[in-house]
């Protein structure tokens, strides 16, 4: 009798271990971007791959559209342990990691080109490095493009022209710097309410990447696109440092691989993307315009010299103008 309870027992203690051994790890990530977005697409092969490549062991739950909140405070639900991951604009992160405060600084890089050698260089690791004594680990970079302006009944040919503006920025203090330096009024306002903020003339115009001035429907309230290019902000994929160090080294290496397979994904789907937003933007009414992109540069100069009294990012903008 004693032999069969201890059998049983036995049996019960290697069933419960295969079963943990057996159970899928779900990884939480929430972004703020429509669905047909190139970030969202890219999370779902992302999931797609993490499962293939972990046998089942692990998936991704996507949460779009900021159902779970902001971008801000979705990198407040990771530093709690309440979500896993998220994908955030560069300028949102700034305030958690000030190193990547230097993508803020326009006219930064020379060409997309340039800014794929810095991201996917060793300067790109250090910014990306920044955030995990803030419980926030970057994985990788998404392409995000350049930032330019739109506008609801000013067309944007010369910085003068945004002189008496209000103009919708992120809450970044280095965004806000710029479009100060160039003459407009800078207006931090959430990315879910721009909408109506421009159909109510709380704002005059806001400033983003082609796919997101589309996807967004803004070219409906604003007739005018000036590309200026000012800033290359890309996105971040962050996860919680908490989610991180639960994860055992196969798992880290496994989630690691897929953020990077997306990365290339998503970068080949946003240049198609891109090429369609000015398309049917231009379609719609939109005018684009192509300004002389000197202009704004002698205007934003005092940004340069402003950050040489700060050591750390001086050093970074001097990494980024060097990279080959």
């Amino acid at each position: 009798m004693q032999k069969i309870k201890f059998i049983t027992l036995l049996l019960a203690i290697v069933l419960v271990g295969c079963s943990e051994a057996n159970k899928t790890k779900t990884i939480k990530i929430a972004h703020g971007l429509d669905v047909n977005h190139s970030v969202h697409k890219a999370m779902v092969e992302m999931g797609k791959d993490l499962e293939k490549r972990s046998g089942g062991k692990m998936k991704l739950q996507i949460y779009p559209s900021q159902q779970l909140g902001s971008e801000r405070e979705c990198l407040e639900l990771l530093q709690i342990g309440s979500l896993d991951m998220t994908k955030v604009s560069v300028g949102v992160m700034e305030n958690f990691a000030p190193k990547m405060k230097v993508f803020g600084v326009p006219f930064l890089f020379r060409d997309r080109q340039h800014s794929f050698d810095v991201l996917d260089g060793p300067t790109g690791k250090e910014i990306l490095d920044d955030g995990e004594q803030y419980w926030l680990k970057g994985l990788g970079y998404y392409d995000a493009g350049s930032r330019s302006f739109y506008t609801k009944d000013t067309p944007i040919n010369t910085p003068s022209d945004l002189k008496g503006l209000k103009v919708r920025v992120m809450e970044s203090v280095t965004a806000m710097e710029m479009v100060k330096a160039l003459g407009g009024s800078a207006t931090p306002i959430s990315w879910g309410e721009l909408y109506t903020s421009l159909q109510q003339g709380v704002v005059d115009g806001a400033e983003n990447n082609p796919p997101s001035f589309y996807l967004s429907r803004h070219y409906e309230v604003c007739k005018y696109y000036s590309l200026d290019e000012h800033t290359v902000l890309p996105d971040v994929l962050v996860v919680g440092t908490q989610t991180w160090n639960q994860l055992t080294p196969q798992e880290q290496t496994w989630l690691k691989e897929s953020v990077d397979k997306s990365v290339t994904y998503q970068r080949t789907l946003w240049a198609e993307a891109e090429a369609e937003a000015l398309h049917e933007v231009e379609k719609a009414g939109v005018t684009i315009i192509r300004p002389d992109k000197t202009l704004f540069q002698d205007k934003v100069a005092s940004i340069y010299e402003g950050y040489e009294s700060d050591p750390v990012i001086s050093s970074l903008i001097k990494q980024i103008i060097a990279t080959k």
